[in-house]
């Protein structure tokens, strides 16, 4: 699903909702979770997960196509952990 198949599905389900507005709150929540998270925060969704952002340290790498060795710099990335519910729900319990 993608972001604007969400806003058309909520909107649908709320008729009272015009489709701007539903639009305008998904990328308020979505601007959020990546505000909190460029801070440094952790986001929990009860039931459904976390985010939270993992630090890498930077590293030797290899170069695939030539095979010769690189500097990978340190770098930050976001990560996902589902919640109890979801993973009962995706597991059929």
């Amino acid at each position: 699903m993608i972001r604007s198949e969400l806003i058309q599905k909520i909107a649908e389900e709320n008729p009272h909702l015009y489709q701007r507005d539903v639009e305008r709150i998904v990328n308020t929540i979505f601007e959020e979770i990546i505000e909190a998270m460029s801070g440094g925060d952790r986001v929990e969704l009860r039931g459904f997960g976390a985010f939270s952002v993992k630090k890498r340290d930077g590293r030797i790498g290899r170069n695939p196509r030539t095979g010769e060795s690189v500097q990978v710099d340190e770098k930050h990335v976001p990560f996902f952990k589902t919640g109890k519910l979801l993973r009962d729900r995706l597991n059929g319990k």
